[in-house]
C-alpha cells in the first residue's frame, strides 16, 4: 500500500480546493444530478474515492493523480440542465462528456490525458470512447458507484443534507 507523502497530499489538495472554490465550477451547484443531488457536490464525491482508490496502489504517479483528480472533477462540466430541454433528453448521456470535454478545454485549458479521461467516462454508454487508461478506467468506475449510491440514497435532497455533503467535499483528504 502506497503513503503519500505530506507534500504530495499538500499538491492535490491545492488542485482540489482550486476547483472547488471556482466560480466557473460553482455553476454546477445549479445544475441537478441524480434525485437531487447537484452536478457540483457529485463530481467532487467522484473526485474525492479516485484519489483515495488511486493513492492506495503503486502504480499511479503524481502526474496521474493530478490528471485523475481533475478529470474527475470536470468529468460533468456540462453546464446544462438537460431535463429542461425535451430534444437534450434522449442524447444527453452520449452527448455530456463531449460537451463537458469542450467546456473544460475553453474554461480550464486541460491536457490531452484529461481530455480522454473526460471523454470516455459514460462508458459503454458512449461505446465508441472506451476508456483506455487506469485512469479513465477509474473515474468511469468510480461515477457509476457515486451515481448509484445517489439514485438509491436521495429520497429529496434536504437541506441538511446538502449541508453534510458540502461539508463532506470540503477537504480532499480527511484529517
Amino acid at each position: 500500500m502506497r503513503e503519500l507523502t505530506k507534500e504530495q497530499k499538500a499538491e492535490l489538495e491545492e488542485i482540489y480546493q482550486h476547483y472547488l472554490n471556482d466560480e466557473k465550477i460553482k455553476r454546477m451547484s445549479d445544475i441537478q444530478m441524480h434525485r437531487g443531488s447537484s452536478c457540483y457536490i457529485h463530481s467532487f464525491r467522484v473526485a474525492k474515492l479516485c484519489v483515495k482508490k488511486a493513492a492506495r496502489r503503486k502504480r499511479y504517479s503524481m502526474q496521474n493523480l493530478k490528471d485523475l483528480l481533475t478529470a474527475a472533477i470536470l468529468h460533468d462540466y456540462y453546464l446544462y440542465d438537460w431535463r429542461a430541454h425535451h430534444e437534450l433528453k434522449k442524447k444527453h448521456g452520449r452527448r455530456h462528456p463531449l460537451v463537458a470535454c469542450s467546456n473544460a478545454i475553453r474554461d480550464f485549458n486541460i491536457s490531452k490525458e484529461v481530455q480522454d479521461i473526460i471523454k470516455s467516462h459514460m462508458w459503454p454508454l458512449t461505446i465508441h470512447l472506451y476508456p483506455k487508461t487506469k485512469e479513465a478506467k477509474l473515474v468511469n468506475r468510480m461515477d457509476n458507484h457515486i451515481a448509484t449510491r445517489e439514485a438509491l440514497t436521495f429520497r429529496a435532497f434536504k437541506r441538511r443534507k446538502h449541508e453534510k455533503y458540502m461539508e463532506m467535499i470540503s477537504h480532499l483528504f480527511d484529517e
